[in-house]
């Protein structure tokens, strides 16, 4: 079953207060869009578990970076902690990327 995941992440409850942007870029080396989410205060850390290291890749202040490229099959997202450094690098492989109700999303394999 895929799942849609937008770059704003408007789905997520744990996010009380945040800052969104978004930007579209057509240049030689990349055609899709950047967004930007900043999560001033969340309800809970989330925290993911990677070679046996849990790892928090959402706090308040944290900030994801995501590349929705079109006509691609996949996406990345960089994600930062409260200071700015880059906690993990995320692929998702995805059936596309696309456009909806002007927020860029991935559909995830």
């Amino acid at each position: 079953m895929l799942k849609r995941k937008y770059g704003n992440r408007s789905e997520w409850k744990r996010v009380f207060v945040r800052k969104y942007a978004q930007a579209f870029l057509d240049t030689k080396q990349f055609k899709g869009y950047i967004t930007l989410l900043h999560t001033i205060k969340v309800a809970e850390p989330l925290f993911a578990m990677y070679e046996g290291k849990k790892i928090c890749i959402v706090d308040d202040g944290y900030m994801w970076l995501q590349q929705f490229p079109l006509e691609k099959k996949h996406s990345v997202t960089t994600m930062f902690d409260n200071n700015g450094n880059i906690v993990q690098w995320y692929i998702d492989i995805c059936l596309r990327n696309g456009v909806e109700h002007d927020i860029p999303y991935l559909d995830d394999l």
